[in-house]
């Protein structure tokens, strides 16, 4: 349960990256940004969040018991 709230809180901190480009002045530095956010955000979504449901897929035996 703490690595699916991890993985949730790292998809979001990339939304926050993203979103934190819009203070910046030049446009190269606005996507360099906006990329890094992006690649956080899937660390998070694909890295971290979908390793803690496979842990616990429905198709394993005993699954739904964390």
């Amino acid at each position: 349960m703490v690595m699916k709230i991890v993985g949730i809180l790292v998809a979001f901190l990339g939304f926050v990256i993203s979103l934190a480009s819009v203070a910046l002045g030049s446009n190269g530095a606005r996507l360099g940004v906006i990329v890094l956010g992006i690649v956080v955000s899937l660390f998070g979504i694909l890295g971290i969040l979908n390793a803690a449901h496979l842990k616990y897929a429905i198709w394993k035996t005993g699954a739904g018991t964390e």
